[in-house]
């Protein structure tokens, strides 16, 4: 069971949320809360899995709330969510050290995923904004030429946003030996996870993002 806080100054926000995630069998709404602050105190009193975290909310924001809650409860993984989903505010909530950001327009079955997915360690953000970060964030190309896709190390095809299963089938390995390989990476690049480790990537020039003419 993964119990889940939802913070979000709309009272019907809250309450769709809710109603879109708690008939799922495998999720508890345990709380909550209309602002960052109260976000941070019901997650230490609750000890809920997973924040669905909105960005802008009074008193605290969605960022400064998520940074607190990283440093206060480690253990929960926060869940961004946004009507704007603008670059900015994806990557500071990432960087504040959320494991996940969707825009509020997803569908609830994207949501329910999503939970799913950051509960379990991985990161959960939407493709389109991905796309987007990954020809943002770049600051200066390779200096060697970029290996084919099945000879690229597992770091180099986290950053491309290939997920655990999908490297372990192109380098013909096991999903466990990628875990531990991106585990220690995660370390050396001082990230917590894989959303954060792409954003780290691409700012540092480990690669480029493809880019097409047309």
């Amino acid at each position: 069971m993964i119990r889940v806080l939802i913070a979000d100054d709309q009272p019907l926000v809250r309450r769709g949320l809710a109603l879109i995630l708690a008939p799922d069998p495998g999720i508890e709404v345990v709380g909550e809360a209309a602002d960052g602050a109260e976000a941070v105190g019901l997650a230490q009193e609750l000890r809920p899995d997973v924040v669905v975290m909105d960005i802008r909310m009074p008193v605290l924001d969605g960022v400064a709330a998520t940074a607190r809650l990283a440093e206060v409860r480690p253990a929960t993984r926060v869940l961004a969510l946004s009507t704007f989903d603008m670059d900015e505010y994806v990557v500071a909530a990432l960087r504040a050290g959320a494991c996940g950001f969707l825009p509020k327009d997803v569908s609830p079955e994207e949501l329910i995923a999503a939970v799913r997915t950051v509960h379990t360690g991985e990161a959960a953000v939407a493709p389109r904004l991905l796309t987007r970060l990954l020809s943002t964030y770049v600051r200066t190309a390779p200096r060697e030429p970029r290996p084919a896709p099945g000879e690229e190390p597992p770091d180099l095809q986290l950053a491309r946003g290939l997920d655990n299963a999908a490297i372990a089938a192109e380098l013909d390995i096991s999903v466990s030996t990628v875990k531990n390989h991106l585990t220690a990476v995660f370390g050396k690049l001082g990230v917590r996870d894989r959303a954060q480790a792409v954003i780290a990537a691409y700012e540092t020039g480990l690669v480029e993002a493809e880019r097409r003419s047309g």
